[in-house]
């Protein structure tokens, strides 16, 4: 079941009302429900954990074991003569050494795998979870928010995983060295300890003004990157309307601010490390001092001495590292509970336990008094009463933000309805199996959504088993094997992302491909037509014509003269049922729906539309080939500049033929269409780019063409045409 694109139409959701906001100073240092929820994610692998942990343990004894070891091979064997002890203490020595190699390789090795584990089976916790959820999440929600749950919180909880276990080491070294020196000598302990205080006070101090800055660091690099992914999403427009400088400047002032939190940054992380130094230098020139004395005086011996200034350096590295995990700590616990409150979001939709298998329906639809509303206090859909009958074909027309959309969302179930119910063949379709429901429904939407991969990848989405044969026979059927064919790769083409290496019309077609190949039995067109050329959309409706023989259809229309030959057609108007009949009785009626008519018909009459279910009707003026009969000079504008060229086009009923000149050569045509004084043609060329398409479609007043011309994935422009008798335009 396809969603993009709908969730539109005469929504009330105003300010958007979501997952909480960002927490801008950081949060606790611990979050007790955030690390027993990860210690669930971490009990499959408890086995693996005891091995960190032990291995943990015996990494830090080797830590306290070697000054240890340094004082006994000085005072025993170095200092008594024992020269012949050293021959098997240093290899002990050595032995400890790798033993305290091989400890952390272990605690690293294990513990990465544990967190990889744990981060893998969180990204798809949360990329199901996401899929689960209903469409009113991310009505609620920007998706830029819930991706950088996803991508960035989740990242920031490896983080977590291994300062937990790098703290907890860091925490029994300083424990296991602050016991070593007080079990050798109480005193000399304590004064060596002296510095501690002095220590902590400075780090406190420190956390308070760098903490301010690393979250000045953080909030000016996302300035940075929305405004980066706003400018690259956005570059058409940018370019279209000459704003590349004006964004450069503002982007730049963006970056400044990102370079002078990062620079205040830096200053406080530059701070630190001296100054811990500082305090390191003072212990152990405390430890001299004193232990140089009662060295002197016979109360120590000079290898306990050494040991002291060993374990003394060793002290300050731990505490610096948890000074800097401080931070650390905090973002994870906010990341957790970001996570963790996505997980907890019920979906709205959900299917009812022991739901109905829906198997091959006729396609009668009901709606029976139904009521909706986004927002308890703003209804979009008031006791509306729709019956589609089995393969006949209803249209939806009404103002924008009326309901159309809401009723075709509903009818996919993306939203419960809120008051009466919809039905299938009489079965209620929240009693319904999700499944089979999205089996017996394809939808079209007016903004075509494709994926990354294979133009047959993309038809097959809705059905994966689908052979190749369907796969070709649903793009013949909607006019897209023809360019298909003719792209390099053909079916097996790759995709840019949504599709941009096509254009829109090629994008719509390929979207019309994938929902019929699904073989529906009721077909959803929500403004499936209004962003394509007039030839594409010529193919689309004479292929519609066939395919909407014996299913239903319900079709959102703007251009009312399209859905002239509905059954049924309703008019929507502030989320209920206004009107309904054919367009014959609803223009008799003389109501809003002629209104809307006579708006977009502008009094020109009928036939310059394409008609859903009807082949396209030819003007006489046409057909005698005096519309668009001749030579023309045409000037385009392109997202490159003005580009001009000559037209020779000839008229044979409703065919267009001709042969387009420019300034990189001659290129014959066939395969356009005239309509009434409505025209297309596409013009394959090759230029130093490679090969480009050019869609043309506009309208003939006269001796003069006015119109649109696509570029494929290089953009879209206009064009004018004035008729020229032997190159020279006609007075």
């Amino acid at each position: 079941m396809m969603h993009g694109g709908f969730g539109g139409g005469g929504r009330g959701v105003g300010g958007r009302m979501g997952l909480y906001q960002e927490q801008e100073e950081g949060g606790q240092l611990y979050d007790h429900e955030v690390v027993l929820r990860l210690m669930a994610y971490m009990r499959p692998h408890w086995k693996r954990l005891l091995i960190t942990i032990a291995a943990m343990f015996v990494y830090t004894g080797t830590i306290v074991a070697m000054p240890y070891m340094v004082m006994l091979i000085i005072d025993d064997f170095i200092g008594g003569d024992n020269l012949a002890g050293l021959n098997w203490v240093v290899p002990i020595f050595i032995g400890v050494a790798l033993v305290q190699y091989g400890s952390q390789y272990v605690n690293q090795r294990t513990m990465a795998f544990v967190g990889q584990r744990v981060l893998y089976k969180l990204r798809m916790d949360m990329f199901t979870h996401l899929q689960r959820l209903s469409m009113s999440f991310y009505d609620r929600n920007e998706v830029g928010r819930v991706m950088s749950r996803v991508q960035n919180d989740v990242q920031q909880l490896q983080e977590f995983l291994s300062v937990v276990l790098v703290t907890l080491g860091d925490v029994l070294s300083i424990s296991g060295i602050v016991v070593a020196m007080l079990l050798l000598n109480f005193k000399l302990g304590l004064i060596t300890l002296s510095v501690v205080p002095l220590l902590f006070l400075m780090l406190m101090l420190w956390q308070g003004y760098a903490r301010r800055s690393f979250m000045r660091v953080r909030k000016t690099i996302a300035v940075v990157n929305s405004g980066l992914q706003e400018n690259i999403s956005g570059v058409r427009v940018v370019q279209s309307l000459n704003r590349e400088e004006a964004n450069v400047k503002s982007f730049g002032r963006a970056n400044a601010d990102h370079l002078g939190a990062n620079l205040e940054a830096t200053k406080f992380t530059a701070a630190l490390f001296p100054a811990v130094e500082v305090l390191s230098a003072l212990g152990l020139a405390m430890v001299i001092f004193f232990g140089g004395s009662m060295a002197l005086e016979a109360t120590i011996e000079v290898g306990l001495l050494v040991a002291f200034a060993l374990y003394i350096q060793r002290f300050f590295e731990p505490v610096m590292n948890l000074t800097m995990q401080f931070g650390s700590l905090q973002r994870a616990m906010v990341s957790g509970a970001r996570i963790f409150e996505i997980l907890d979001v019920e979906p709205d939709v959900v299917e009812m336990e022991g739901a109905t298998p829906l198997h091959q329906v006729r396609g009668e639809v009901r709606f029976e008094g139904v009521g909706f509303y986004y927002k308890a206090d703003e209804p979009v859909l008031r006791d509306v009463n729709i019956h589609v009958e089995a393969g006949t074909t209803v249209a939806l027309v009404g103002p924008t933000g009326a309901g159309k959309t809401t009723i075709v969302s509903l009818m996919m179930r993306l939203y419960d309805v809120t008051e009466g119910r919809i039905t299938i063949d009489g079965h209620d379709i929240r009693d319904v199996d999700l499944d089979s429901l999205a089996r017996q429904i394809s939808v079209v939407p007016q903004e075509p959504y494709l994926f990354s991969g294979t133009i047959s990848e993309n038809i097959r989405y809705n059905r994966t088993a689908a052979t190749d044969e369907e796969v070709e026979s649903a793009a013949r059927a909607v006019g897209a094997h023809d360019f298909i064919s003719r792209l390099a790769g053909g079916y097996e083409s790759p995709l840019q992302e949504r599709g941009s290496n096509l254009s829109v019309g090629q994008r719509q077609l390929i979207s019309f491909a994938r929902a019929l190949v699904a073989n529906p039995r009721v077909l959803l067109l929500d403004e499936a037509t209004a962003n394509i050329d007039t030839y594409t959309e010529m193919l689309i409706q004479r292929a519609l014509g066939e395919l909407l023989v014996d299913r239903t259809a319900v079709v959102i229309a703007h251009r009312l003269s399209t859905v002239r030959n509905a059954d049924m057609i309703m008019v929507v108007d502030d989320g209920h049922i206004a009107e309904r009949g054919s367009h014959d009785e609803l223009m008799a009626l003389d109501g809003l729906y002629a209104r809307l008519y006579s708006y977009a018909t502008d009094g020109v009459g009928e036939d310059g539309d394409v008609v859903f279910g009807e082949q396209p009707k030819v003007a006489d003026d046409a057909r005698d080939g005096n519309a668009a009969d001749g030579t023309w000079l045409v000037t385009m504008e392109s997202p490159r500049g003005t580009r001009e060229g000559t037209l020779e086009l000839a008229v044979q009923g409703s065919a267009l033929t001709g042969t387009w000149s420019g300034p990189q050569g001659s290129q014959e045509f066939s395969g356009g269409s005239i309509e009434g004084v409505t025209l297309s043609w596409r013009v394959e060329m090759e230029g130093s780019m490679g090969k480009m398409s050019l869609n043309f479609s506009g309208s003939v007043e006269g001796d003069a063409i006015t119109g649109t011309v696509e570029f494929g994935s290089r953009g879209s422009g206009s064009f004018t045409a004035k008729r020229t008798e032997s190159g020279v335009p006609a007075e």
